[in-house]
């Protein structure tokens, strides 16, 4: 079949698939932005095929993406990213969708097996139990190939700046060397409600004494930087606007206090992205270094999960982890320099330290 024919609106993908249920086939079921379309995502799709008989492909749109990504992306077109992946050998058919989930498709298609790539949890893919619920399977399957797409943005801006003389403009840094505590915002700052994304303004709240703690800590002279994961983003459970929405809702309620963040830093990758920022890894304190003339060696980095306490520690910070959120839980694998009750005991290490 010529590529150009594999593709189809989701109208016709609903009728085709109907009659191939009827002549017993096996319909496979997978959707992604498929931006720089590189070797991970081929053998991802030529795993999901081996699984079905028909393999139905479903490419996010512009505007799709630009919801769950960023507005800078996607870098190919939606005609372009769907041209391409119908040009692939495992791949039966395609169309594009506009919404950030699989919902509605899976509701419409209702495939045997639902396949998703990466770190996508069952219990957090809004469209598992709609799938469950006619006697179909979900599959995870990790990408093999360590080829990522910000990889090769980040590869192509490296070349560009390399290859452009520009003069740029940067503002002056302070002279002498700064000194911050990096806070992770969820579990840490606020009630994470066990693990649950926040992406909701009314539902944000502040953990007892977060205010309190956070005050004192810039009396003491420390600059106050939030350094969060925030893999819903990049997994389409939120958007960004949904995200900045959450954090102007907190940083009013700073202001009402008199604490002044000075900078919130954010990882949207999810885990299978393998980008430099998100924690442990520490892209988010080094460009805070960058930015703010920062000895991390005087700075302090406090979170409730292990990851938090290891970013400080490759970083070369203090580290303090806090009881709340997974705190408790994650007290000795975590092996931080301190523990404490809360972020008011924390200022009190930092006080001291």
């Amino acid at each position: 079949m010529q590529s150009q024919n594999k593709i189809k609106t989701r109208e016709e993908i609903v009728q085709i698939a109907a009659a191939l249920k009827k002549e017993g086939k096996k319909i496979g079921f997978t959707s992604g932005s498929f931006d720089i379309l590189h070797a991970g995502h081929l053998d991802y799709l030529e795993r999901a095929r081996e699984m079905c008989d028909i393999l139905i492909v479903a490419v996010n749109s512009d505007a799709s993406i630009k919801q769950y990504k960023s507005e800078d992306r996607p870098i190919i077109s939606e005609k372009q990213r769907t041209r391409l992946v119908a040009g692939l050998a495992p791949v039966d058919l395609v169309f594009i969708f506009n919404e950030t989930n699989n919902n509605k498709n899976v509701e419409l298609i209702k495939p045997d097996f639902y396949i998703k790539a990466g770190d996508w949890q069952k219990e957090k893919m809004t469209s598992a139990p709609i799938v469950e619920s006619y006697g179909g399977s979900v599959i995870n399957i990790p990408v093999a190939e360590e080829i990522k797409t910000t990889d090769i943005i980040n590869k192509i801006a490296e070349f560009a700046k390399k290859e452009l003389s520009a003069e740029t403009i940067e503002l002056p840094k302070p002279k002498e060397k700064q000194r911050a505590v990096f806070l992770d915002r969820d579990g840490t700052i606020n009630d994470d409600f066990g693990g649950a994304y926040i992406s909701e303004p009314e539902k944000f709240e502040f953990l007892p004494n977060a205010l309190r703690g956070m005050k004192k800590m810039q009396e003491l002279g420390y600059k106050l930087i939030i350094v969060t994961n925030q893999a819903g983003i990049g997994l389409g459970y939120y958007t960004k606007e949904d995200f900045f929405k959450v954090n102007s809702r907190m940083l009013k309620e700073f202001s009402k206090a008199g604490i002044l963040v000075d900078r919130i830093y954010y990882c949207a990758h999810s885990l299978s992205e393998d980008c430099e920022c998100r924690k442990p890894k520490i892209g988010l304190l080094k460009r805070a270094e960058e930015y703010y003339n920062l000895d991390l060696k005087k700075c302090y980095m406090i979170g409730d999960k292990a990851h938090d306490i290891e970013t400080g520690k490759n970083a070369g910070c203090k580290t303090i982890l806090v009881a709340t959120g997974f705190g408790e839980k994650e007290r000795e694998q975590a092996n931080a320099d301190y523990f404490v009750a809360d972020l008011r005991e924390a200022a009190e290490v930092v006080e001291n330290g």
